[in-house]
């Protein structure tokens, strides 16, 4: 067994370390998204000592320590929710499917609108550039005065077709979504009073045939009697 001395001459065993590195490696390995989500916010936001300075250095240190964490987190996460899916009642799963939705949706919109906001403000510094090299004094004033607005209400009317799109996508699926667990309540209901009655009706059947059956041994013991 090998043993290694540390700064202060403490002789320490180095499968003890393997096993401590194990049981934290283990302990990251059941974190889940929500975690390390949080402790990267953490990180960035209520900085420790070992993550004090600029708002970018404390970016790039959080990031460099929790991204690996992330796909394993993930597929934590994914595997949390499909066992607490299976566990409970048919309506979980279509609880789960519908949010799930819902999210893709928003995160959708806001891709997009990220996107054609980045492609606008692009637009705009090129454009800007190339006529402030062509034109000055009154006119490039007006010229960007112009580009200005032109920007703002691109972004504005932009804005508004995607909120408005992802918020009918949004109450669609959630109509949709009652609708589907409508009939499918109906359905379970229909189901269960079904069985109850079928079983109500084997209940009388089997009731009604004791007694028949009672009556005509009664009556045939009455009968040989005489």
């Amino acid at each position: 067994m090998a043993e290694t001395s540390n700064g202060n001459g403490v002789y320490v065993d180095e499968e003890e370390q393997e096993v401590v590195k194990l049981k934290q490696k283990t302990q990251r390995v059941k974190e889940t998204l929500p975690e390390v989500l949080n402790r990267i916010a953490s990180a960035i936001l209520f900085p420790e000592p070992a993550y004090s300075g600029s708002l970018l250095r404390r970016i790039k240190l959080s990031v460099a320590d929790h991204a690996p964490l992330l796909p394993e987190a993930s597929k934590n996460s994914a595997r949390d929710v499909l066992l607490w899916t299976r566990r409970g009642t048919p309506f979980r799963p279509l609880f789960v499917i519908s949010v799930g939705t819902v999210t893709f949706v928003a995160l959708t919109a806001l891709l997009v609108f990220m996107l054609f906001f980045l492609a606008a403000t692009i637009n705009a510094i090129v454009i800007s550039l190339l006529i402030s090299l062509a034109a000055a004094g009154g006119f490039l004033a007006l010229f960007f005065a112009f580009v200005t607005a032109i920007y703002i209400g691109a972004l504005a009317i932009a804005i508004f077709a995607i909120s408005v799109t992802t918020f009918w996508s949004i109450v669609a699926i959630l109509i949709i979504t009652g609708f589907i667990g409508f009939i499918y309540t109906v359905w379970l209901v229909t189901r269960k009073s079904f069985g109850f009655a079928k079983h109500s009706l084997d209940v009388t059947g089997s009731a009604i045939s004791s007694y028949t059956t009672a009556r005509h041994a009664h009556h045939l013991i009455h009968t040989n009697s005489k």
